[in-house]
């Protein structure tokens, strides 16, 4: 370990006197052996174990969208926006690697990568290949996007590293395998994520932004480098080695060689007036010195490179390549600078065999200064939330039902699909901190994925139904991608029309379906197993109607529930309107909606109140806004509310004037209470007769900014529950982590923000617990949002943001969405759900269904008929069957089912329960899935890690020793379960928490 005295020798060395070299006396270079013919570890360079070893990392950070659409970066265009071509990157990056064989590059997003490969001919294809296997050109991170780590679920997460993984794989190889993360740019950092990265395989992580306190404190503790132990579950398998980087993802100051840069090039001439040389290297060893002073090793990492630089690569590797040799070749010089990579990096740091710090909770809310926390952005833009949401819903359905129907030739809509979901977990695409352009044009990649997957699941349909091409041809199914504003075009539009539910879960489910139509009065019928469900026909809320964009002409709404939905089945239903008129439910001269469970009304400040009948839970129920400050952001405390950056002007939401009314609507399906508090915010709240949970269906929008005010709206659910500052919130829609107000676990926290500064992104789940009552509260999202517990007893989520002012970091324009000429609406859906905390398994089973539910709820498919071939069509539905030939544990979920290749199927198993969070429903549980689905049998199976681009048993991730004095030493082994197969068993064992991947060879079923 180097410590201060040690390093401040360094620093006296380092301004000897140099001895100038020109060029003509310049050393020529020679590859090293090993690195022309091995790739990963073996091609780094040489270390020096006495010298400060300067690992220099060239590197490029290209957004996927950001201030430029995804092709706009890629091909150039638009430069009075930004001055970024990616193409010209690569083409000039590969050019100068073969120009020098000591030279390297890392490359981090596949999505350009790919885009650029597509476009090169073989001679380039076998260069960029040659370069790859001497590991001159590594891929870190290796995911479609560099994913944002608040707003992201893990499902989604997982698929955009397994899209890239799999495309580097397959036209590389293993030296194309990536063995490290890198998450430079993200605005925070998630326990799950570094838990995923440690289920990959990974050897370990590096991040660039952290909290500026915690910054400052890692500095001076020499901690910027721990062992991140992500999952308290896992316990030693998700342990992750991590360094916090010292000038987040930038060179050193006034060493940017870049054509976008203003920095001074290394002269080196003795006889210009220009010359530099020595100046310029005290400067950098005056840098790297200082740097080094704040860590722990004779290692130091120094990114050079930023925001899509080296379009002109050979001006930044020429001006490295004079630093480089002129700082090694001074007399006397204590430092080895060489060209490295991340992965290079960290293997010397392993190599040292040190005991490391180690850290348990996440890295969020992040602050850059005292009144800059960004925690605007796990709500900002959220409609491009929820469309994410819905986008990752409809591909794992399309996924599963190519995968049971063995359907052909759609593998590239397939492949778009995945690459359209793997754009939109960008950090500058799911967080809504892109400019609007871009917005929009994410919002049509994946609306045309969307678009073509109903091709696929119609398709695929046909063929499980056993439909004839004449009858396929006459009979097609369609999606309804308008269903939150009450639109859809087959049901409304149709006196006769079936709706098909596809269930994606890996349980039967029961879910109240609801599709908009204009008459008053239908009948439903399940073509199934003809039973006639009750229906109900309910308004469409007035807001509703009125939201701008919306053609539809749908009044009313059917309502009825499908009972147990068979896992990966479907069930299928005729709607039929009827000749009877005015059965439409109409409103009710009572102020109240009651269940067995629940009483819920409205007091007189326009709130609701909701009692639970059989628990000591009270809550009442508002909403309320922020006022966003407005500064010139030259200073801190000037800062304004922006897309990134979530900073109130008062201390405290206001309130609402109510000026609204409610409307009460009972019947035998559903209750609903249509609550609107003024002219654009409104709620319909429902609770079901065989539910447990209450449903709130808000609608915030257009935000009135004519008074020249941005307001931030929030909704709260006060309750009576003593819980102590504390809460929780899930990680990227996984593990839960515990929230203390006005509190962090590893430094003592100084808040100048206190509103923003508790924010945190709840991704799927905030909860309250009441320790002495043992009650918990829980909020369930349909989409990422900012949330915190500002007050005992009370939850708040933020549900819209309309801000007239930009936060001044980047993306130069103010968050004021607009759509049809108006300021943008947002509806969305929260389930409440409350009861004791030392559940029953069957309690905790329901609240996670719930998330499930919300997370990949059935799609709702459907197609007009006609009487003509009602009957046909009935017959044809009756041959579905479930995709399962057996009912799965409820503790157990399939995460993935989808083709692979050679006609093979990627499959993930996990088990959904922490430890200790149910009774049985947390223990280890065991699958037999040898003949688990109906449509194949498994011939042989192959674990992976959990990105499927490695044998499990392949994978030998460098071991990290944490402190002997670290309390969360006695941590689960981190031994493997061996899958058991003979004769007609094949049986896997999960543990909680555990997600295990597998390639599978298949014997098809005919259908």
């Amino acid at each position: 370990m180097l410590r201060h005295g040690f390093l401040l020798f360094l620093l006296s060395l380092a301004f000897t006197q140099f001895f100038v070299l020109s060029d003509a006396a310049r050393i020529p270079r020679t590859p090293d052996a090993a690195a022309t013919k091995k790739c990963g570890y073996e091609a780094c360079h040489a270390v020096d174990p006495k010298k400060l070893n300067i690992h220099m990392v060239p590197h490029t950070h290209d957004d996927v969208g950001w201030l430029k659409t995804v092709d706009q970066y890629y091909f150039g265009s638009r430069s009075t926006i930004q001055k970024a071509g990616v193409q010209y990157i690569l083409d000039s990056v590969i050019k100068s690697l073969l120009a020098d064989p000591t030279r390297r590059f890392i490359y981090v997003e596949t999505a350009f990568f790919w885009k650029w490969w597509l476009r090169q001919d073989e001679q380039v294809r076998a260069d960029v290949k040659m370069l790859i296997n001497e590991g001159r050109l590594e891929f870190i991170g290796g995911a479609w996007s560099m994913n944002d780590e608040a707003c992201t679920h893990y499902h989604s997460l997982v698929d955009q590293f397994t899209w890239g993984f799999r495309r580097l794989n397959d036209t590389f190889g293993s030296c194309g395998r990536p063995h490290i993360g890198w998450q430079i740019d993200p605005f925070g950092h998630s326990r799950e994520q570094a838990s995923l990265f440690a289920q990959m395989g990974f050897d370990g992580m590096l991040f660039g932004r952290i909290d500026y306190q915690d910054k400052s404190k890692r500095l001076q503790d020499q901690t910027m480098e721990f062992i991140w132990k992500s999952s308290p579950n896992l316990g030693k398998r998700a342990n992750l080695f991590t360094t916090a980087m010292y000038n987040t993802y930038s060179p050193p100051p006034g060493f940017c060689f870049d054509v976008l840069c203003a920095d001074e090039p290394m002269v080196d001439d003795p006889d210009s007036p220009d010359h530099n040389i020595d100046r310029r290297i005290d400067d950098f060893l005056r840098y790297a010195v200082v740097q080094a002073n704040y860590y722990r090793t004779n290692h130091i990492i120094l990114t050079m490179g930023g925001d899509f630089t080296y379009q002109h690569a050979e001006m930044y590797f020429m001006n490295l390549d004079k630093l480089i040799r002129y700082t090694n070749q001074r007399n006397g010089s204590t430092v080895n600078v060489i060209y490295s990579t991340p992965s290079c990096y960290l293997k010397a740091l392993n190599d040292l065999n040190l005991q490391w710090p180690t850290k348990s909770d996440d890295f969020f809310p992040y602050a850059s200064d005292p009144h800059s926390y960004w925690t605007g952005y796990f709500s900002s833009r959220p409609t491009v939330k929820y469309f994410e949401r819905e986008g990752n819903n409809l591909l794992q359905a399309s996924k599963q039902l190519v995968t049971l129907t063995n359907l052909k030739n759609y593998d590239k809509e397939l492949e778009h699909f995945r690459e359209a979901m793997g754009v939109m977990q960008h950090h500058d695409a799911v967080t809504g901190t892109e400019k609007q352009l871009v917005a929009n044009d994410y919002s049509r990649i994946l609306h045309e994925s969307m678009a073509h997957a109903e091709e696929i699941i119609s398709k695929a349909i046909a063929k499980w139904s056993g439909m004839t091409n004449n009858t396929a041809a006459s009979f097609k199914i369609f999606t309804c991608l308008e269903l939150n504003i009450s639109s859809c075009a087959f049901s409304e539009k149709s006196d006769l029309f079936t709706v098909v539910l596809y269930n994606p879960l890996s349980r039967p489910v029961s879910i109240h379906v609801r599709v908009p139509v204009q008459g008053n009065s239908y009948i439903v019928r399940s073509l199934t197993d003809g039973v006639y469900p009750t229906a109900q026909i309910i308004p469409v809320p007035e807001a509703v109607q009125r939201i701008p964009g919306r053609k539809s002409n749908a009044k009313n709404e059917v309502v009825f529930r499908s009972s147990n939905i068979p896992p990966l089945g479907m069930l299928a239903y005729a709607i039929a309107k009827t000749t009877q008129e005015n059965v439409i439910e109409q409103p009710q001269p009572v102020d109240f909606i009651s269940s067995e469970l629940y009483n819920i009304t409205v007091n007189s400040n326009g709130n609701l109140e909701i009692r639970w009948n059989k628990q000591d839970i009270n809550v009442e129920q508002s909403f309320h806004y922020y006022i966003g400050a407005e500064g010139n952001n030259e200073v801190f405390v000037n800062r304004s509310s922006g897309a990134y950056i979530f900073r109130p002007k008062e201390t405290s939401p206001r309130n609402f004037a109510y000026a609204g009314s409610y409307k009460v609507y009972k019947g035998p399906v559903v209750q609903e209470l249509h609550h609107t508090i003024n002219e654009w915010i409104s709620q319909v709240v429902r609770i079901y007769p065989e539910e447990e949970h209450i449903e709130f269906d808000w609608l915030v929008g257009p935000i009135p900014v004519k008074d020249k005010i941005g307001k931030e709206i929030i909704t709260q659910y006060s309750s009576n529950l003593k819980t102590s500052r504390t809460f929780y919130t899930d990680s990227n829609g996984r593990e839960m982590l515990k929230r203390v107000r006005n509190y962090r676990p590893t430094w003592d926290l100084q808040l100048e923000e206190p509103i923003s500064g508790n924010y945190y992104p709840v991704t799927s789940k905030i909860t309250l617990k009441d320790e002495t009552k043992q009650l918990k509260l829980n909020v369930l999202t349909d989409r990422a949002q900012g949330g915190s517990s500002l007050h005992d007893g009370t939850i708040e989520l933020m549900l819209h943001r309309r801000l007239l002012k930009d936060d001044a970091f980047g993306v130069g324009e103010a968050l004021n969405e607009t759509a049809f000429g108006e300021g943008l609406v947002v509806r969305g859906t929260h389930y409440l759900f409350g009861g004791k905390i030392k559940n029953t398994n069957e309690f905790v089973l329901k609240e996670k269904e719930l998330a499930l539910k919300l997370a990949l709820h059935p799609w709702i498919l459907g197609a007009p008929i006609n009487l003509s071939n009602l009957e046909n069509v009935c017959a044809l539905f009756k041959n579905f069957t479930s995709g399962l030939n057996k009912t799965l544990p409820p503790n157990v979920h399939i995460l993935t089912l989808e083709p692979w290749k050679d006609d093979t199927i990627l499959l993930r198993l996990e088990h959904l329960f922490e430890v200790g969070e149910a009774q049985q429903l947390s223990q280890p549980v065991e699958v037999n899935i040898k003949d688990l689905f109906s449509t194949f049998s498994i011939v042989s199976i192959n674990e992976t890690t959990l990105g499927a681009n490695q044998l499990l048993n392949e994978n030998k991730p460098m071991k990290w020793e944490a402190e002997t004095n670290d309390i969360m030493q006695n941590q689960e082994d981190d031994s493997r379960q061996i899958v058991e197969v003979h004769d007609e068993v094949i049986n896997v064992l999960l543990k909680p928490m555990e997600i295990r991947t597998f390639i599978l060879k298949v014997k098809r079923i005919s259908l």
